[in-house]
């Protein structure tokens, strides 16, 4: 499936049933060197809008919001003992959460371009 970017950060890619989302290049950058993050818990339902990351890096301290909605079905828990993975290139370290319920059409009108500000 392809990756597809939001501008508030983050990347999504269907991974079987569920998405599998993560901080983006874009997200990377405004953060600057990750430091210490607070994950949201499995079984949690997220509606668009809320806080799917606290994140605390060397350019900002900040919430990121989740633009979809989800249950999380999955948690990178490495990440909670070594936040630098989100400082990764590679999607398979930085990615956070995995959700189940995502509407794939919503997801599909995400950009294709990690930089490209786009809803």
């Amino acid at each position: 499936m392809t990756v597809k970017y939001h501008e508030s950060g983050i990347w999504i890619e269907k991974i079987g049933e569920n998405h599998r989302i993560g901080l983006s290049e874009k997200g990377q950058d405004d953060i600057g060197e990750v430091m210490f993050v607070d994950l949201p818990e499995y079984g949690t339902k997220l509606e668009a809008g809320d806080v799917l990351l606290g994140v605390e890096g060397a350019k900002a301290v900040t919430e990121l919001t989740i633009p979809v909605a989800g249950e999380v079905k999955a948690v990178h828990e490495e990440v909670e003992d070594e936040p630098e993975l989100l400082n990764s290139p590679e999607k398979k370290e930085n990615w956070i959460i995995e959700l189940s319920g995502v509407d794939q059409a919503f997801v599909e009108t995400f950009s294709n371009d990690p930089w490209e500000s786009k809803k």
